[in-house]
């Protein structure tokens, strides 16, 4: 994996192909806040993290664990904030207060062989089935 783009094209194919052989759909909502995520993560690692160095997603009962390595083992302290999205864009970014809003279980760690890894858990719900004669 080497751009936001592609780690978003995987997550949804993951998504939509485990959910498919099990015979249920996802929310259209909540695949949307996964490409949001996966987004935001990748990103951060590129400009943040010194690289990508590795990309994950797979299904769980409760939604997408999604694990990000980069080649960084600084962890900023905002990554452990609240999660309020800033009034005004002063060099701070939306990617992490985004994150903790729509994604739980969010661990990271540093790996053996350098870098961290960015693991969190964004979770999903099955569509309601789709009725005949109703929109």
């Amino acid at each position: 994996m080497t751009s936001a783009a592609a780690a978003r094209a995987y997550a949804e194919s993951v998504v939509r192909q485990e959910w498919a052989a099990a015979g249920r759909t996802p929310r259209d909502e909540d695949v949307i806040d996964l490409l949001l995520v996966v987004s935001e993560l990748v990103t951060n690692a590129i400009r943040h993290g010194d690289g990508l160095a590795g990309f994950e997603a797979r299904t769980t009962a409760e939604g997408v664990r999604i694990a990000v390595h980069d080649n960084s083992e600084i962890v900023p302290e905002v990554a452990y904030g609240p999660g309020p999205l800033p009034v005004g864009h002063h060099g701070n970014g939306y990617g992490w207060p985004l994150i903790i809003r729509l994604a739980r279980d969010i661990v990271i760690t540093r790996r053996p062989e350098g870098g961290k890894t960015v693991s969190v858990l964004v979770p999903m719900r099955e569509a309601p089935p789709h009725r005949a004669g109703r929109p």
